[in-house]
């Protein structure tokens, strides 16, 4: 993709807007809005734009690892699924279940 060939200035845009929605949405690049002759917005098609939100999502959550590794921020993968492990305890109501009918001993603990 060259944004250099999907350069268009605003009075074809407003002249043509809904020829212009359907070739994003056809193409699926960026056209480049210009005024006066100065590159001044971007628009694409809401299908890329959506997946460009999920690829910055998962670069950010990359970048925030690869920070926290740096800074010796992290715990181990055993420590994880313990963790798990227990939330999934609490949450089974069959494991809720069996410790209520434990039998009480004098004093009804």
């Amino acid at each position: 993709m060259k944004l250099s060939q999907q350069v268009k200035p605003i009075s074809y845009l407003k002249a043509n807007a809904a020829e212009v929605l359907n070739q994003l949405q056809e193409s699926r690049e960026p056209l480049v809005i210009t005024q006066n002759g100065e590159a001044k917005a971007v628009i694409q098609d809401i299908h890329s734009y959506e997946a460009l939100q999920e690829d910055l999502a998962l670069l950010k959550l990359l970048a925030l690892g690869k920070r926290q590794l740096a800074d010796q921020n992290t715990i181990t993968a055993d420590s994880v699924m313990a963790d798990i492990d227990q939330l999934l305890e609490d949450d089974n109501p069959e494991s809720h279940k069996h410790s209520e009918n434990q039998p009480q001993n004098s004093a009804g603990e």
